[in-house]
């Protein structure tokens, strides 16, 4: 009888995964390791069965530094949970299904990526998707400040530039806000301009590194071209054109794609970079320093993407903007106008 009971439990923690969970299969959080499964950190991919969701969580359970990976979504997760669990990968997937298990799927968590809400489609500005999304990352962030209000959140949900500010009034009323630990994810920005500066140099983009400050929409995302490296002067036209298309690169996915989606496989590998950057910040590493919109006083704004070097607890320095050519002066003063009033909307939508 105790031998059946043990292959029961067994078959019990194997199957887990692939269906939501009931009374009659309830997890505890150390039975998530599968045996031999690789130590790591546990992540929660919130938005998983999305077009951003999807190849992020494939390539987060490719990730060796990862152990448990929580796939939690509206719809669809179980399928995708399956799928994605059948790679021979140390890191052991679980699925979770619509909000009556979304605070399950946050428990113990180290890490909490927010890829969810819907995309941009041709003719919809980050405005228009401000009134969705806006509701969607209050209710996550409310569930993720009572089961692991001490997680790193990497936000990707659009308008990055208002949502981050959401989330931080959401753990403010929650009385959990550590702005070390809430960053909004821009590297797809940075990941543009390595790729386009290195076109036009002829060069590996793996040996270019642009940083992007600012924001994450528009005219508020400005690539500083004057500090690249390797060290290189741009014509004026150079620069011009550069700096538009890392603007608009979202716009150029989104109309390339005719109505059929936006940027999720190269959001998805940008997020995934970002995210491997957290984690091994999380296990000690030294000299991680990357770009995210944080809360900042690089700026009289509040919030502000620069250059950070990350740690155990989240973002332990925030560097200097250094010295600015004058197109990138004028560039900053149309940001920051630009980019207080979606913060202003965002800490808005919450205090309304």
């Amino acid at each position: 009888m105790e031998a059946n009971s043990s292959v029961n439990h067994r078959i019990a923690r194997i199957a887990a995964h692939l269906r939501p969970l009931t009374e009659d299969v309830c997890l505890t959080v150390s039975d998530c390791r599968a045996k031999g499964g690789a130590p790591g950190f546990k992540v929660a991919i919130l938005g998983a069965a999305g077009g951003i969701g999807q190849p992020l969580a494939m390539l987060m359970k490719i990730n060796p530094l990862v152990s448990v990976l929580h796939l939690y979504d509206v719809v669809n997760t179980p399928g995708v949970t399956a799928d994605i669990s059948h790679m021979d990968t140390g890191a052991v997937v679980r699925g979770f299904l619509g909000q009556q298990q979304l605070e399950d799927a946050l428990i113990g968590m180290d890490l909490v990526i927010i890829p969810a809400g819907v995309p941009r489609k041709p003719g919809m500005t980050r405005d228009d998707l401000f009134n969705i999304n806006a509701g969607i990352v209050k209710t996550l962030c409310e569930a993720i400040a009572k089961c692991c209000p001490k997680a790193i959140v990497n936000v990707i949900s659009n308008p990055v530039n208002s949502t981050v500010p959401i989330a931080a009034e959401v753990f403010k009323r929650a009385g959990t806000y550590d702005p070390k630990r809430l960053l909004g994810v821009t590297m797809l920005d940075v990941v543009r301009a390595n790729t386009f500066v290195a076109e036009v140099l002829s060069i590996d983009p793996r040996d270019v590194d642009v940083p992007v400050v600012g924001g994450h929409a528009g005219i508020t995302i400005l690539p500083l071209l004057s500090q690249i490296k390797p060290p290189c002067a741009f014509t004026k036209k150079e620069i011009e054109y550069l700096t538009d298309r890392i603007q608009n690169g979202g716009t150029e996915v989104v109309e390339a794609k005719a109505g059929a989606g936006s940027a999720t496989l190269s959001m998805a590998y940008a997020a995934v970079k970002f995210a491997d950057a957290c984690l091994h910040a999380l296990r000690g590493d030294a000299g991680i320093i990357e770009c995210a919109y944080i809360a900042s006083q690089v700026t009289e704004l509040p919030f502000f993407a620069s250059k950070v070097r990350l740690g155990r607890g989240g973002v332990e320095e925030i560097l200097p903007l250094g010295p600015l050519n004058d197109f990138e002066r004028e560039s900053l003063e149309k940001a920051k106008k630009e980019l207080a009033a979606s913060i202003e909307k965002g800490i808005s939508f919450i205090r309304k």
